[in-house]
């Protein structure tokens, strides 16, 4: 098995090749207790700034995706700081204004797309602040629906725009005001009170791991 060296918080450790920063940590004993999640690249709590032999760039990635390379430096941010504007949605208008009131560093945005390029999601994290800057609230909602609030953009970002928290604020004035009501939620939310579903949740709970994943398996899934 080939091994490489790897720092973490200044302490050098040797690890097999080919293991991601999350699965190289764990090899070296340490044990998460914050700052790990889903280990899939959906919940973005594993945010982590490196540097890279012979490299001047600090670099970020989520831990559970990003592989070690020999002479990586690691640091973990269990979450990443950022000012979060305080609200009241039942007092806000679903119109541009109220983004730019709330986020006004929105209109620093020089579109350098260093946002974007470092997103893990891929998501276009410019577009969606251009988005808001237009007052297109739908567009601003849509582009960041998938955002898992990880704040590499934020790190990235010469005006210090908290991109993520435009995006949340962006869907929640679509959901509330924009979208139209669900009303397949509205008839799932009757059956849930008239109890339909209890007699099938009693037999899930009952069944075998394995047998709950031969079901998940074979489940229907909709187009």
């Amino acid at each position: 098995m080939e091994y490489v060296t790897i720092y973490i918080m200044g302490k050098d450790y040797r690890v097999p090749k080919g293991l991601t920063i999350m699965k190289a940590m764990e090899e070296t004993g340490y044990q998460f207790v914050r700052g790990a999640g889903c280990r899939g690249g959906f919940c973005g709590a594993c945010g982590t700034v490196y540097r890279t032999k012979d490299s001047y760039k600090t670099k970020v990635g989520l831990a559970c995706q990003t592989v070690i390379e020999d002479g990586m430096y690691l640091a973990q941010l269990p979450f990443y700081p950022a000012n979060k504007a305080n609200y009241d949605l039942k007092k806000l208008k679903a119109i541009g204004e109220t983004l730019v009131a709330l986020y006004p560093e929105v209109m620093r945005c020089i579109s350098c797309n260093s946002c974007t390029k470092i997103c893990p999601q891929d998501i276009k994290v410019m577009d969606y602040v251009n988005a808001a800057i237009r007052g297109d609230i739908a567009k601003c909602a849509d582009l960041s629906f998938n955002c898992v609030m990880c704040g590499l953009c934020a790190t990235r970002c010469p005006a210090e725009i908290v991109q993520y928290y435009v995006g949340l604020l962006a869907r929640r004035l679509y959901g509330a005001y924009v979208a139209k009501p669900a009303l397949h939620l509205k008839q799932r939310l009757t059956e849930m009170t008239e109890k339909k579903f209890d007699a099938e949740i009693q037999k899930l709970m009952t069944m075998s791991t394995d047998a709950i994943k031969e079901l998940y398996n074979k489940r229907e899934i909709e187009k």
